[in-house]
């Protein structure tokens, strides 16, 4: 059985996770942390709970959802995970940074590209990823189909989905991927959000005033 824990953190609200397992091995999920606080946070939380960190997961790589990621590369020393459209993204945070008045260097992590299709594996805990482009280019949901649940990003949240009048947003391509591989799950899927509440599926299908 797989836990969850979220964190709320910097500017933005910006949801950070970590899944872990019984045999306390476990993933990290879009680190945002941004200062010593957010950063001590997630540091006791994984140290009280004698957890390692197998791989740095990103749903996608707008700064809001990377600010602590060379901290992790530095502090874990183990892969990131990413879809490649979005390296661009990533490319651009120096930039970003200085449009929010930050001075931000460039991150060198070692990144290991994910697609549509793969599948990742924690111990044994299956995971399915979709590319799900229109907030950004190269987003993607991470689902675990046993334990009906996913990591959004920013692809959907609870009543409203991803902005998408950011670099290289698609309205359109977003609306359509979220109906064509989200909402064909099964409705009791939670859904953990990259800002805001979980929800669910069903929920969102039924309420979502972007689906009406």
């Amino acid at each position: 059985m797989l836990q969850i824990q979220g964190f709320v953190f910097n500017f933005a609200s910006e949801n950070t996770y970590i899944i872990y397992n019984e045999n306390k091995n476990a993933w990290l999920i879009d680190p945002g942390n941004m200062n010593a606080q957010e950063t001590q946070a997630i540091s006791n939380f994984i140290t009280e709970n004698g957890l390692k960190i197998q791989k740095i997961l990103l749903t996608h790589a707008h700064i809001d959802h990377v600010f602590g990621l060379q901290w992790a590369f530095d502090t874990f020393k183990v892969p990131v995970n990413m879809h490649q459209e979005d390296q661009e993204v990533l490319d651009m945070l120096q930039a970003s940074g200085i449009r929010f008045g930050m001075n931000i260097n460039p991150v060198k992590v070692d990144i290991e590209y994910v697609k549509e299709g793969d599948e990742l594996d924690l111990d044994g805990e299956k995971f399915k990823i979709y590319h799900v482009p229109g907030h950004s280019p190269g987003s993607v949901v991470y689902h675990h189909e046993n334990q009906k649940f996913m990591i959004s990003g920013d692809v959907l949240f609870e009543g409203s989905i991803g902005r998408t009048d950011l670099y290289k947003g698609n309205y359109e391509q977003l609306i359509e991927g979220i109906k064509t591989k989200l909402f064909i799950l099964d409705g009791d899927t939670q859904v953990f959000s990259g800002h805001g509440n979980p929800t669910t599926i069903g929920f969102e299908k039924q309420y979502n005033p972007f689906f009406k």
